[in-house]
């Protein structure tokens, strides 16, 4: 039965499913974040997933490399590259603690540079509503993406970089590919608590009351500019760990794969099916997401007898479809967001018996 098990999981079907949810999970969580429970029309996220991915594949390499005395400097994402990387997974390899180390390494500098793009896109965030800030972040995640493409001394460039494998204390071959995908899956959960913490935590009905009447919220005292300015920083630095992941699962780094369609308005539609405010809504949204595009990266081949246009071209389409019927049929998304309470039922009813018992 466990050999039954562990052939299933070894599908590459299967763990492409996984992954993708995985990552996009953790992207689609700090969206929901910003958007879903601040309010903020974040179509920039791309800005703070390519950080990370930026921090994960070439700063963090560059520290591991140095630590090792590897040439660190342009070297890395030059020609040298694939070298010092191969002397980094040997090294990797045969200490599994490093190994482990480099991975909390990578993350934490992930963390770090998407939470600095936050702080960045703070500024406008304070000045600009609705459409021009949405805009604005759009432009900032462009330019990023730009930088990495043509700017040759921060990643490679359009030839990109390999990165160290941090997952090597796992092992090899299918069985790194098997591992991976289920840490970087524990991950995604440990953010998915953290993130429902947050939002049942003060902080997080502060961002509710922001977003549905700004004005109200500052009557009550609440400082907007901070609320704003700590949203985006955290949610940035989830969804830098996230661009991190891939480069990592990947391992590789070219910024031309960081677009904006695939990690902001995928992201966007995984939020409008699952339901915009409802982080359960997310996990629905994006597993459901994951799964349909990963079939069609599989069985495009058989479908070119069925559909009468490039199967390469049918999981756009779908994302299109998608948001418009949301949009105009359900725009609550499959699971509505519900008020939550302050305090447990349990707690209130108790306090509702003692003030009873009181008169």
């Amino acid at each position: 039965m466990v050999e039954g098990i562990l052939e299933y999981l070894y599908n590459p079907l299967v763990l492409s499913i996984l992954v993708n949810m995985a990552v996009f999970l953790i992207v689609t969580l700090s969206l929901n974040l910003e958007t879903g429970f601040a309010g903020i029309p974040q179509f920039g996220r791309v800005l703070a997933v390519i950080a990370g991915a930026i921090g994960a594949g070439a700063i963090a390499g560059r520290i591991m490399a140095a630590m090792m005395g590897l040439p660190a400097g342009v070297e890395y994402v030059g020609d040298q590259n694939f070298m010092i990387v191969g002397e980094l997974n040997k090294a990797l390899e045969s200490d599994p603690l490093l190994s482990i180390g480099a991975l909390i390494l990578s993350l934490a500098v992930a963390a770090v540079m998407g939470g600095i793009m936050g702080y960045l896109a703070s500024y406008p965030a304070i000045r600009l509503k609705e459409a021009y800030l949405g805009i604005t972040l759009l432009a900032f995640g462009d330019a990023l993406q730009i930088i990495g493409m043509y700017y040759d001394p921060l990643a490679g460039g359009t030839a990109g970089i390999v990165v160290p494998d941090v997952f090597r204390f796992v092992g090899t071959g299918e069985i790194r590919f098997l591992s991976s995908t289920f840490i970087i899956l524990g991950i995604a959960v440990l953010v998915y608590l953290y993130v429902q913490r947050l939002a049942r935590s003060p902080f997080g009905r502060a961002l509710k009351a922001m977003r549905d009447n700004e004005l109200a919220a500052r009557v009550y005292g609440k400082d907007i500019v901070s609320l704003r300015a700590k949203t985006l920083i955290i949610g940035g630095a989830l969804a830098g760990m996230g661009g991190a992941l891939w480069t990592l699962y990947t391992g590789s780094f070219k910024a031309l794969t960081y677009n904006r369609l695939t990690w902001t308005f995928w992201p966007w539609a995984f939020m409008m099916l699952g339901g915009t405010g409802n982080n359960l809504g997310i996990v629905l949204g994006t597993l459901v997401f994951s799964t349909v595009r990963s079939l069609i990266y599989a069985y495009k081949t058989e479908l070119t007898t069925f559909i009468p246009i490039n199967p390469n071209w049918l999981e756009y389409l779908l994302i299109g479809v998608i948001i418009i019927v949301i949009a105009l049929f359900r725009p609550q998304g499959i699971l509505p967001e519900k008020p939550e309470l302050p305090l447990s039922k349990k707690k209130i009813e108790s306090i509702r018996a003692s003030l009873a018992k009181g008169d």
